[in-house]
């Protein structure tokens, strides 16, 4: 959208060009990948021969504080056939990967993930390449990959297998980190290559019906690696020569930017989305900590947490895809099941604020109270779904910079849709919420429209206890020379911009009805006496205070932590004379060699 602005007047007009704007989220979505960015959430399954170990080997926890569970035979330094013995604790008349299946069903999960093999080079089928592998282990033989492709399909959840090309522990050519020391040439690693994973994934692809993903899980580019571009693209040609409709994830070793051809970017393990992206990407995440099962993990997320994970990731066109480590006897954890049920119960109220949903146009971390997301198709309405994760004491609730009026407004868990009053005003739209939060854990508001509201960009929204926290990450303008300094000392030292000469930063608010508002700012300044001037310019007023000094203080007692003190300074105060959008404008006038640590404005009615 284009914005033009009559400064001149004490409100901004806006008029709106919708010319070149994209209308359509995710836009770069291929037809393979529709139904990942529809289903946006799924299970991983972590199980292997490390499941029996349960992050301890003879008594020994796994030597590595990260507790990735499924590591220990290489952080332990195992032998293989000992590794092997740990087979002997598993209860295979228990195991029953299609409870597994039913919990992701039951959850609103839409697909499932398997560790077909992981870094150990267990396969957890009937391989004829290897005779590592699960059916060479059990009496009967036990095929675990087919028997989830067969839950999968009889619960109607999409397959996907877990291959771990990159790093082999097993073979004697496959990529183990000890191979630092002691080398491997190109020649070797191409015939673990030929030998092993190729072979494999032509299995993989051939006998266990539709593969709706093959997550891979090299979390390096493959130039910093023994892998080489052509025999990643190899294994990718296999996969589209016998799936054509099998998604590749990034952590293939090529990245979407390199390769048009993968399907989805995968995060950094328990890495949340951080900003809208226009192709489909997806997080990993855990319950706890670890993905196998690890019998110290106590690291366990609430489901509220994980809910939180799965909407901020929607809200910016986003997977979640979320782990269970069964036991070696199939069972999984209850605090993993407990919370996964849960959230099964949460998304069959609310589901169609996730599924087929997606991102909107405002900025991402705009309002404080929780996220959006959208569905352009809901019912032939247009819907905005408000997840509200911080209920306001007043049950009043800022929907700020929209400028298209609602036609309703309910709460998603009320089946009868009962209307909420609202106030719709220029951009801000104020929303009455019932006396008590229908859901425990996030409730859903929907406000429904006639076509896709447009937006005012750029504002800064009014929080919920009704005032303005201008930052230097919501400006919609700057000028000058400024150092962006992050939080440090665990976030004692807040983040915060440096400024040595003359700034000028600037933000945009709509005020909803005329009136005076106080002024704060938040600043360190470690001069010996006032030097320097703060200046406040907006609706035809300005307001002016010396920088004064603000001093140290201890950032945690007794441990010897002095650092500059942060704190709020009263400006003035500035009338509003009528409703309407407000740029505000701040110049910092800095003397030379005097520093000025600028951390936040804050307006708030009187």
């Amino acid at each position: 959208m284009k914005y033009i602005y009559n400064i001149s007047l004490p409100f901004l007009i806006i008029i709106t060009n919708l010319v070149g704007a994209n209308l359509i989220a995710q836009s770069q979505t291929n037809e393979r990948a529709q139904w990942f960015v529809d289903a946006r959430f799924g299970m991983f399954i972590h199980w292997g021969v490390y499941s029996g170990a349960e992050g301890i080997w003879k008594g020994e926890k796994l030597r590595n504080d990260n507790d990735y569970a499924e590591w220990i035979y290489y952080r332990n330094r195992i032998e293989k056939e000992e590794y092997l013995t740990l087979l002997d604790r598993f209860d295979w008349d228990s195991i029953d990967p299609e409870e597994w299946v039913l919990l992701a069903k039951r959850a609103g999960m839409k697909y499932v993930t398997l560790t077909a093999k992981h870094h150990d080079g267990f396969g957890l089928w009937d391989s004829k390449v290897s005779d590592y592998d699960v059916a060479d282990y059990t009496n009967p033989k036990r095929d675990i990959v087919n028997e989830l492709a067969e839950a999968c399909q009889k619960y109607g959840l999409k397959l996907g297998l877990y291959y771990s090309h990159w790093v082999d522990w097993e073979h004697p050519y496959g990529w183990d980190h000890t191979k630092e020391i002691y080398p491997i040439t190109a020649e070797q690693y191409d015939h673990y290559w030929q030998e092993k994973v190729i072979p494999q994934m032509r299995e993989l692809l051939t006998n266990y019906g539709p593969i709706g993903m093959i997550w891979f899980d090299m979390w390096i580019h493959h130039s910093n690696s023994i892998v080489t571009k052509a025999q990643l693209l190899q294994l990718k040609s296999l996969i589209r020569e016998l799936q054509p409709d099998c998604l590749v994830n990034s952590r293939l070793g090529l990245s979407i930017e390199e390769d048009s051809d993968v399907d989805y970017r995968t995060l950094g393990d328990n890495q949340l989305g951080s900003k809208k992206l226009d192709y489909p990407w997806q997080s990993p995440a855990t319950v706890a900590h670890s993905w196998g099962y690890h019998t110290l993990d106590t690291q366990w997320k609430s489901t509220t947490t994980l809910l939180k994970s799965l909407i901020n990731n929607v809200s910016l066109n986003g997977n979640f895809m979320l782990n269970i480590g069964p036991r070696a006897n199939g069972d999984v954890p209850f605090e993993i099941s407990q919370r996964m049920l849960e959230m099964g119960e949460w998304l069959d109220v609310n589901g169609e604020s996730i599924y087929g949903s997606e991102a909107f146009d405002l900025r991402k971390d705009l309002h404080d109270w929780g996220k959006i997301t959208y569905n352009p198709e809901a019912d032939g309405n247009h819907k905005l779904y408000l997840h509200v994760f911080n209920w306001p004491y007043n049950n009043m609730l800022n929907l700020t910079g929209i400028t298209t009026k609602p036609k309703k407004a309910y709460v998603l868990r009320d089946k009868l849709k009962s209307p909420l009053s609202f106030n719709h005003n220029e951009v801000l739209t104020e929303i009455s919420l019932p006396v008590t939060q229908p859901d425990p854990h996030i409730s859903v508001i929907v406000m429904e429209y006639d076509q896709k509201p447009q937006i005012v960009d750029g504002l800064v929204a009014k929080t919920v206890d009704g005032g303005y926290s201008l930052t230097h990450e919501n400006r919609i303008s700057e000028e000058g020379d400024r150092l962006i300094k992050r939080a440090e000392r665990g976030g004692t030292i807040p983040e915060h911009i440096l400024i040595n000469e003359k700034y000028q930063i600037r933000w945009k608010i709509f005020i909803d009805k005329p009136g005076e508002m106080i002024v704060d700012a938040s600043y360190s300044f470690q001069g010996e006496k006032p030097r320097g001037t703060l200046s406040v310019k907006t609706a035809g007023s300005t307001i002016k205070n010396d920088i004064i000094p603000t001093g140290k203080t201890v950032g945690e007692p007794n441990q010897n932590w002095q650092i500059d003190n942060y704190s709020s300074n009263r400006i003035g105060a500035i009338n509003f004379p009528e409703k309407g959008l407000y740029e505000i404008t701040l110049e910092v006038d800095a003397k030379k060699d005097e520093t000025i640590l600028f951390q936040w404005l804050w307006m708030k009615g009187k």
